[in-house]
């Protein structure tokens, strides 16, 4: 019921007086184009105001203001006041996603190049989620994605690195401190306990961004030199100064220091 809310909102903005020129053909399609676009992005934030959405349909916020008024008149539930922002509530659906040829391809092609890199689950999630949207496509959109000649050939990451990859990757969305042997680039071993708090692909390795709690800092551990590897059932909550931000924040301040970018936890 609420999904057709829309569909009567764009056949609204199409219901325009009767002209053979295409100019009026041409205005009506991208209005509706535009009330799709408006709903998709006031969907995907929780909060969007009247001047960030004209940016981003690069129309005037006298426009927005209109446009999100006639959603509303239609039944579409947008909450919110002009000057204050949008947002959608929740529960809220529209009907499947169509994709143009170009964006059928670059969802072909971000997969492409993603899946070998990622571990095990997320690879196997990318394919599965794939085939979905494939299966879904107009037949044109799907041929061109099917068609698309750029290729990520598989990379020189073994079984083990993937899984360790996948350990740490759950290990940081779940808060759990983990504990590994780490071996640097001069060799030299080390036992750590941190919190993990990202995992960064450089284009060569992937990294873990963490707070070693031995060494009282931020650290960055290539992963395919991480040993031994425990998972511990102690979790962990984001404190001031030892957060992804806060490591984020010290590395923009200081771009060139040694090791910012791929190899730390060395000391």
């Amino acid at each position: 019921m609420q999904a057709d809310c829309v569909a009567v909102a764009l056949g609204a903005a199409q219901d325009l007086p009767a002209d053979s020129g295409s100019t009026i053909a041409h205005i009506r399609m991208r209005r509706a184009e535009r009330l799709f676009q408006l709903v998709q992005l006031i969907r995907g934030r929780r909060l969007s105001t009247a001047v960030f959405l004209a940016e981003r349909l690069e129309v005037s916020t006298r426009s927005v203001y209109r446009d999100v008024a006639d959603l509303q008149a239609q039944g579409v539930p947008i909450e919110g006041e002009a000057g204050v922002g949008y947002r959608m509530r929740s529960g809220y659906d529209l009907p499947p996603l169509m994709f143009t040829k170009t964006e059928a391809q670059a969802l072909l092609a971000a997969v492409r190049i993603a899946q070998p890199r990622l571990d095990p689950t997320l690879a196997a999630g990318a394919e599965a989620a794939l085939s979905k949207i494939l299966s879904v496509l107009p037949a044109a959109a799907r041929a061109a994605a099917e068609s698309l000649a750029l290729y990520a050939p598989p990379v020189a990451f073994d079984a083990p690195m993937r899984e360790r990859l996948e350990l740490l990757r759950v290990a940081a969305e779940q808060r759990h401190k983990v504990e590994f042997t780490y071996v640097d680039l001069r060799e030299q071993r080390s036992e750590r306990r941190v919190r993990p708090l990202g995992c960064f692909y450089w284009g060569a390795v992937w990294t873990l961004a963490a707070w070693c709690e031995w060494r009282v800092g931020f650290r960055s551990f290539r992963i395919d030199r991480i040993g031994q590897l425990r998972v511990l059932d102690e979790r962990f909550r984001d404190e001031p100064g030892k957060t992804l931000a806060d490591l984020l924040r010290a590395v923009e301040a200081t771009p060139d220091r040694p090791g910012a970018s791929a190899e730390q936890g060395q000391s």
